[in-house]
This record gives structure tokens, sequence and C-alpha cells, in this order.
């Protein structure tokens, strides 16, 4: 096969190599444009249907598996395996005996997986085994495995029927190199299990360390005998080799099938032990050989009266003995810089973490296994937040692109599960069912780990905004979850799948986590503290512990800066996490002084008609109101107990619109810009409306209506008569950040109808007046061409801007002619900073354009995050 031929839509670049089971080849998925590897059957195979139903079978047995340390397969296309493409070199000896260790426990690790699915490999070798640069170790090829069976009687099985001597007859240096690593079993074409792969485990641990084979001949009669007959000697190891480590490769090569290791996760642990520098000890203990009946009872008595005298020594000697417990140790990982310092998790081993973080602009997810020193950046998680981890930590949740995504680390792209248009955290239990917050205003919602349709698992109480970063306790069914609303009402809940009523457990300043020893961790006054949680009365019990001070609270999320593993490790992290300025910035991007003081909470700026003023969102002390910034003067307008935010502005500077939650939904109230007189409702349903604009005429007022399912329309309403709204565009998309021409005549808007956002205008005609229904029904222009957001006018309405994917401000020329308007070609004018970053941030706008042109941004400081800190071994009762 010549390269550029294709295989459906994968496109041939060049040949990786050739073996018994076909040809590989590199090619590049031209519709999720990435590399992938496609094994194909060569013609002679392909009329064997032996051999073909052998071909499908590995696909099978390929897609049957998800482990970081298995290579994934993609697809099947006619007669073509499409699978992960690997990147590294085959596993050659010899390593250091750090890295030995390291690679092979990721080697254990995933036979492990394939052998709790009842998978054997049965062609463990180095040629199957790639090292890619960041040492990650993957395992290739599975065509030889099979379904774990009952044993078939050895007669039944011809020494010419062993699948590695019958697939690879056409190259004698791969069948020399494969029979180097069969067990004695396979060799004599006998019925296998999985101790066939620990005995492959063994000889490849071997090579690792001495560069060599245990097992070598001139041909391959003369390597299966020495398979079968000789015994290497641990003496050829280096020196430096531990030796728990000479004694679990004398296991793994035992041929005594009754006393070889029975259980690769043996290997794992003990080689984790290892890593780790655990007490040496033996790796399993080999059984007794049976006993006779007299014999037993010879040597059963004068171990029975041992026994009573050791248990009366050790009562008496009880008393006196103490054990110490285990020393807590606290250690810190440095992480890149993040504006979400509460976006980290703990698998559920404790054995890696996943985090957000920035390092060239665009903020992702990275993946750190706690044995090494460096992370990984994971591809298709770019824009995410809040992730958490499947039960079996092979998988990860995550919010990007207004959905809940998972990302199974086996391979593959992010799948998207459920619409989350700003989602506030999720939990995963072991029966596949994931509950998450999809959005600021709304109950929790649970879904398939699979995906389908979402529905409500909790019900919004009377005055609660919304139901926030869920955490399954581990009965899989109950949950806490954080209510963010007024100070009576906020804090830690205890919910259940079977929709029984919410229990307040504690007021907090956000989300909690429980250790599985009974404690519940969160974060109140700035200090992570603990409290015993009593289950059955689902309440918090006995004295309030402080675990650390200094550890923050991601408003946007709602979460708390910590999260446990079910080992009971515990990670946090202290500090404020970035800092926001608003900024004025010039057309080509040149920054021109600030405004107000750098803080945390900074959120949706917008400048006053005359341009000397600014109504910004702020949270002081848990309490998120609006605040005016004049000059280097900052005051609080609103005072409500409630969330107040998303403000705007009359178009003579008079009044303000703005969100707020006192009455539970999010309503529309408006107040003197002066401060005078009292906060007057103007709008309330039982949905949450976000105003966004005000028409230059003052006569309407454009917002949204955010529904339970996270979709949102536009409406208008007249400032003036009996207030009545009108749907202004109400489509199944999502349309949001409506915004009046100067003029009035026009209305620029986000939407995701074409499956991403992207910047439209439409004309406005008002409620009533001739010719709504059709500028309704046509008349739609898309403004920008490769995703867009937030659109904001220039003064003159000469321009519309947005900020594309990466958070860089676009402008797109408007030209306007009778009834028509003409969007030129967008333009780039600088990159933001913007707190959200572009199309995928949450945020909502956090930029807006004054009067004489200038942008006022609200923009992330530079700030190296604060290291997350692990505690091992916490407990509250060893005294410090």
């Amino acid at each position: 096969m010549s390269p550029e031929s294709s295989i459906a839509h994968y496109r041939i670049t060049g040949k990786l190599g050739e073996g018994g089971m076909g040809a590989v080849y590199r090619a590049t998925d031209t519709k999720l444009n990435r590399e992938v590897a496609i094994k194909v059957l060569p013609p002679a195979f392909a009329e064997d249907a032996a051999r073909m139903q052998r071909f499908e079978r590995e696909a099978q047995v390929l897609a049957s598996l998800n482990h970081p340390n298995i290579a994934a397969i993609y697809g099947i296309e006619a007669g073509a395996i499409v699978m992960e493409l690997v990147e590294g070199e085959d596993l050659k000896g010899p390593v250091p005996v750090e890295s030995a260790i390291a690679y092979a426990r990721q080697i254990a690790a995933a036979l492990e997986a394939a052998h709790e699915k009842g998978i054997i490999h049965r062609d463990l070798k180095p040629a199957n085994i790639k090292v890619t640069p960041d040492d990650t170790v993957k395992l290739l090829d599975f065509g030889l495995a099979k379904a774990s069976e009952q044993s078939a009687a050895p007669s039944a099985v011809s020494p010419t029927m062993s699948p590695t001597l019958s697939l690879a007859m056409t190259q004698a240096g791969m069948i020399l190199g494969t029979a180097a690593y069969m067990s004695p079993e396979q060799a004599r074409g006998k019925p296998v299990d999985k101790r066939t792969d620990i005995w492959a485990f063994g000889v490849v641990l071997f090579e690792m360390l001495t560069g060599r084979r245990p097992f070598q001949g001139d041909g391959i009669s003369e390597t299966l005998a020495s398979v079968l007959k000789d015994t290497p000697s641990m003496d050829a190891l280096p020196p430096t080799t531990p030796p728990r480590l000479a004694r679990l490769i004398e296991r793994c090569l035992d041929r005594d099938l009754k006393t070889r290791l029975r259980d690769i996760g043996e290997a794992r642990i003990a080689i984790a032990g290892i890593e780790a520098g655990a007490p040496d000890r033996e790796v399993t203990t080999v059984p007794a050989p049976p006993l006779t009946r007299r014999s037993a009872l010879s040597r059963a008595l004068p171990w029975a009266v041992a026994g009573v005298l050791g248990v009366v020594a050790l009562w008496l000697w009880a008393p006196w003995r103490t054990v110490p417990a285990p020393p807590e140790t606290r250690t810190e990982i440095v992480t890149p810089a993040t504006d979400q310092p509460a976006s980290f998790a703990l698998s559920p081993d404790g054995q890696r973490i996943v985090f957000t973080a920035s390092t060239d602009g665009a903020s992702r997810l990275w993946l750190r296994p706690l044995a090494t020193t460096t992370a990984q950046p994971l591809p298709g998680t770019e824009g995410a937040s809040a992730p958490f981890w499947a039960p079996d930590g092979r998988a990860i949740g995550f919010f990007a692109g207004n959905a809940l995504k998972r990302l199974d680390l086996g391979g593959g792209a992010p799948r998207t599960l459920a619409p989350a248009v700003a989602g506030r955290g999720g939990t995963w239990n072991a029966d596949g069912v994931i509950v998450f917050a999809p959005s600021l205003n709304n109950p929790l919602m649970r879904v398939s780990a699979t995906g389908g349709t979402a529905v409500a698992v909790t019900t919004l109480g009377q005055r609660q905004r919304g139901h926030h970063a869920p955490y399954f306790l581990p009965d899989g069914r109950r949950f806490l979850f954080y209510v963010q609303d007024a100070p009576d009402m906020a804090g830690i809940y205890l919910g259940a799948l079977d929709g029984r009523a919410s229990t307040r457990l504690t007021p907090a300043d956000g989300s909690g986590a429980y250790l599985p020893a009974g404690w519940l961790l969160w974060v109140r006054a700035g200090a992570l503290v603990a409290q015993r949680l009593d289950g059955t009365k689902a309440a918090l019990t006995g004295e309030t512990v402080t675990v650390a001070e200094g550890v923050p609270v991601d408003i946007a999320l709602s979460a708390s800066a910590v999260s446990v593993a079910a080992t009971g490790l515990v990670a946090y992290r202290t500090g404020g996490g970035s800092q926001r300025q608003l900024t004025w910035v010039d057309r080509p991007g040149t920054p021109r002084g600030t405004i107000g003081d750098p803080d945390a909470t900074l959120d949706a700026p917008r400048v006053s008609p005359d341009g000397r003023r600014v109504v910004v969102g702020r949270n002081v002390l848990g309490n998120a109101d609006l605040w005016l910034l004049d000059g280097a003067r900052a005051r609080r307008f609103t005072f409500d107990p409630a969330t107040d935010a998303r403000a705007i502005w009359s178009p003579d500077g008079a009044r303000i619109v703005f969100r707020s939650h006192r009455s539970g939904s999010g309503d529309l109230y408006q107040k003197l810009a002066s401060g005078a007189g009292v906060e007057e409702p103007l709008l309330a349903s039982d949905h949450t409306k976000t105003a966004y604009s005000w028409s230059a005429d003052g006569r309407f007022l454009l917002y949204s209506v955010l529904d339970l399912k996270g979709d949102a329309d536009l409406w208008v309403v007249p400032m003036a008569g009996d207030r009545t709204p009108s749907v202004f565009l109400k489509t199944p998309f999502r349309e949001a950040y409506g915004a009046f021409s100067p003029d009035s005549r026009w209305v620029a808007y986000q939407s995701n109808e074409s499956g991403r956002p992207e910047v439209y205008v439409r004309p406005f005609f008002p409620p009533g007046a001739a010719g709504t229904a059709a500028g309704a029904a046509g008349a739609q222009w898309q403004v920008s061409t490769a995703g867009g957001a937030f659109p904001a006018w220039r003064p003159d309405g000469k321009e519309l801007y947005y900020l594309n994917p990466a958070g860089v401000m676009m402008a797109a020329p408007i030209t306007v002619s009778g009834a028509t308007l003409e969007p030129g070609a967008p333009v780039v004018l600088f990159p933001t900073r913007i707190v959200g970053g572009g199309v995928d941030g949450q945020q909502g706008r956090q930029y807006d354009v004054a009067p004489d042109g200038r942008f006022l941004i609200n923009t992330e400081l530079d700030s190296a995050a604060a290291p997350i800190t692990l505690i091992q071994n916490w407990n509250p009762a060893v005294k410090k």
C-alpha cells in the first residue's frame, strides 16, 4: 500500500512495519485530524476464513481494553484495525534499575487490567512494548490474546496450534524472539492461563535489567529447550538490583504452575513497594504441601500448645506495648500557572493527579503520576475545568465547550456526554452514573457515563440559586453538594440518587470532600477544616479540626481547593490563585492604565455611557455584590445577602439593571446609579435571566432566559408601559450575549446553531411593529468565521468586536445599506489574557468598550500557582 492511498477516511502516510498478522501503516484520520496506526491483513490471509476470524477477534479484544498503558483501538475498517499511534522506541535492555522498576510497574498494571477482563496477552515481549518519550509504557498487539476460558484437555491441543508459531511462520527471527518469551506450558502446546503472561513478564524484566534474554539458543528448538530446562541465574542481575526484585523474577520464572506467582497484581504491588521503599518482604506466600491425617495431628499438637502460650504472652504484654501510628508527611507538587487553583483531583487509588494549568496561553488538563516528577498535557482538553475521576481511574470527566465531557485515558478523543453551559463540578459512581452541575442556576443532573439524556436529581429549594460541586460518598447513592446562596442557606448539603429531601450539613465557603475514614473536609473562613460525618444521622459530630490554613475557594465553580483519594491521601492548595485587574487597552492592544485594585473575584465590568465610571461584580467575604469604580474610588452598590451580578447601564447613565437571586430565581432589578432609592424589581419568573443590552433610545431591554436544560433564548421587554416581555429569538439552540447596535436597528448575539459558538446579527423590530415576523424568521448574517463569542459594537456601529476561541480580540467591519447589513472579513486586533478565555470561557463577557473606543479588559495577572500539598497518613487523633 503506497503513501496517499486511503482506507475509508484514513489517509496512509507511511509504513511502520510488517509481521505475521499483516503490515502496519501510519495514517491520518481526516475527520478528527489525528495520526493513527492501521494494521492491514495481507491478501493471502484475507482469503483464509480462520485467519480473518482471528483478525476480527483482535479488534474485539483490543476494544474491550481501556488502560493508559495499553494501546487503544479506534475502530475497524475494511479488513484493517485502526489503532492508537504510539510514538517511541521498543523496550530494550539494559536500562537503569530505577527505570526498569518504573517500566515493570506499568507493564504489570496493563496486564492486570487485561487479566481482570479475562484476557491473556500470550505474546508479551519487548517488540510488543513501546516506551514513549515521556517514559510511559504502552503494550501493543493483543492479536495473540485470547479470552480466558476453561482449559481443554492437554491431548486436545497440538504443539502446531501454538498461536505464536502459527502466526509468524514467515519470519524466523520473529519466531525465535517470540519463542524465547514462551512459558514452558505454552512451549509444550498445553493450555495456558494468565500465568503464561506472568512468566513472560519475568523474562522481560530479566532482559530489561541485564540486556540479554534468560533463555537462548541457536535455533527455535534450542531456544525452546532452554525454556524447558534452564534456570536463569539471578547473579546476572546488576548488583544494585533490590533483593525483592530478584525474588519476584524467580517467582515469575518458576516452571511449577502451582508455585509460580499467581496474580500479576501481586507483582504490581510488590514493585510499587520497592519504589516507595517499603520494608523488605516476600511477594506472596507459597502454599504448604497437604498433610496426611497422622502428620497433621503430630504437627498440630505442639503448635497448639505453643499457640496457647503465645496468646497468654501476648495478653500479658499488650497493655505495655503501643504500635506507633505512621507519621504524617506533607509534600509539595509544583504545577504550571493556573487561573483555576481548585481544578485538580486525585485519582481514586492515590497514584495520579489531574489538574488544570496554562503554559502557552491555553488552559488544559495535565496528568501527573505521583511516582514521577513530570506531568503531561491531555490532548483535546483545551478550556477544561473541574476535572473528576471515574471510580476505576481509567477515565476523567470535565467541562469544556459548554458540555460535560469524558476522556478515556486508554486513548481516543474526549466524548461529549451532556450539555453543560457552565459546568460547576461532577462526580462518578461505580454503577456508571455521573451527577453534575450543568450551570450556575440549575439543580444537579444525572446522566450515564456513556452519555444520554440528563435528568434532574435534586430540586431547587425556595430562594436557592443553584446546586454545585457534587461528590459521591462511598456507597455510590448519596452525595455531597454545595448551595451557593444567601448566608443562611449556603453550605454543604447531603443528597441522594433516589431524590429524597436534601439535608444541610454545615455552612461553608465552598464544596466539601469526604475521607473514607469518616471525615468531611471543607473550607471555612480560608481554613481547611474537618469534622466527623455520621452517615446514618446525616449530621456532623465531634469537634472541628483544622487541617491547613489559607486554602482558597474558586467562587465561579463553588469548588474548594481540596481533593482526597480512596486511600486516604489528601491534596490541597493554598493561596488565592490568579488576581484580576481591570485594564484599559487601546486598539493595537497597548495597555493604557488600570482602574480599581487587583482582585481575584472581579466579574463582567461595564463602562458607563460617559466613560467615567465602571460597574463590576465583586465578592467580599463570601458575598457577591456590585461595586462602582470612579477613578481611584470604589464603593459598594448593592447590599443584599444574596448574589447580585451582571449589570448594564441605562443609555443616560442614570440607572443600572442587574440580576439578583434574592427571591430564589435569577430575577432582574434596577436601581438609580447614584445609589439613592430602593432596588426595584423589574422582571420575575422561575427561570434565570441576564440583562445584556439597553437600546440607545431607552425604550427596550434585551435579556436572556435560561431554562433547566441549559438552553437560552433572547427576549425583549419595554421599559415603559406594562413591561410585557416578548420573544426576540427562540430556537432549539443557545442564543446569548445580545447587543443592540448604537442606532438600535440591529442585534448582535452568539449562537451555537452551527455546532460551536459563532457571532450573528439580525435586524431589530420593536414588538408589534410591522416586519417583526419576517425579521425573526430570516435576515440573519454570520459575522465570525472560525468561532466567536461575546459580541460588542464599536461606538459608531461600524465594527463589531468579539473574542475568538483563543481569547483574541477580533474586529469585523459592518456596512449597512438600507435594510441590508454586510459584515466584512474579521481581523485580529490583540490577544487579551481575558478572564475565562475565548469561546469556551464560562464566565461571560469580561470586557467592555468605552465611548472613546478604548477596551476595558478584565485581565488575569501573571502569578505562579501555589504548589499542591499532599498529606499522607493524616490522623487528627495523633498529637503533632
